[in-house]
């Protein structure tokens, strides 16, 4: 029979949990820890010095675009134009179809603004007026960004085509309801309004691809103030004329 009482040497004795023991081994020097690496992965805004190169390599670059074409332009003069090496001009941009492209979105970007202001009137003649006075003055302080725009369009926006999609589409679809509501309460005729808008930015942008023929044409180096002054009020006129509703008279129906 066994003895209910167990010595002590009988009785086995419970194990301790092992610990994990953590190893603390000294950081070697010039090693980057956690913490560094996720410091430098963070993006980080970039310099007042650096936006500055960066204008000055785009406005040039817009000049060359303008001038040559995408294939035409070449980085080596480009970055010459501006007293760079072409080894310095790709820090800023890694190659000519991103600084093209950073171009593009530039003048794409300050078109579209006047294409959102017109949608946020409730006076269509008022923001026909300010949208018609925009895109003129655009052509006039910048008309080399839209014969940018206007090359990579007539070859067919072989680089930039889903951009237009993307960005242009859905701000047209939303200028034409604003229009339909207009004609809908009365305030202008019912027209296509997507061909309106067409034809708005073809006459707007002409006085840019074309200032050098107007102003051949009218004796002068170059067009005026006065004279894009006079193509607003004649191009308002024609277009707020084309869309008077007609208030019952017989000769419009």
């Amino acid at each position: 029979m066994t003895d209910a009482r167990q010595s002590k040497a009988d009785t086995p004795t419970p194990r301790r949990p092992r610990t994990q023991r953590t190893q603390t081994t000294p950081p070697v020097a010039g090693a980057a820890t956690a913490v560094d690496v996720l410091e430098d992965t963070t993006p980080r805004a970039p310099t007042a010095s650096r936006l500055l190169k960066e204008q000055g390599i785009l406005a040039e670059a817009e000049n060359h675009f303008a001038q040559f074409g995408f294939e035409g332009a070449s980085l080596e003069n480009i970055a010459a134009a501006i007293g760079i090496s072409r080894h310095n001009l790709l820090y800023y941009f890694p190659s000519k179809e991103a600084l093209y492209q950073r171009v593009l979105d530039d003048v794409l970007t300050q078109w579209l603004a006047g294409m959102e202001d017109l949608s946020h009137s409730d006076d269509p003649q008022q923001a026909l007026r300010r949208y018609i006075r925009a895109k003129l003055q655009y052509s006039r302080v910048r008309p080399q960004g839209a014969k940018v725009f206007t090359k990579e369009v007539i070859a067919g926006a072989p680089r930039y085509g889903k951009a237009i999609t993307e960005r242009v589409g859905p701000l047209l679809r939303t200028e034409v309801r604003t229009f339909e509501r207009w004609a809908r309460e009365g305030r202008i005729a019912k027209v296509n309004f997507t061909h309106l808008m067409f034809i708005i930015w073809s006459v707007t942008q002409a006085y840019a691809e074309q200032e050098a023929q107007f102003a051949l044409l009218l004796g002068k180096p170059a067009l005026t103030e006065n004279d894009y002054k006079k193509a607003e009020e004649l191009i308002c006129h024609l277009v707020l004329r084309g869309l008077e509703p007609a208030r019952g008279n017989p000769s419009r129906d």
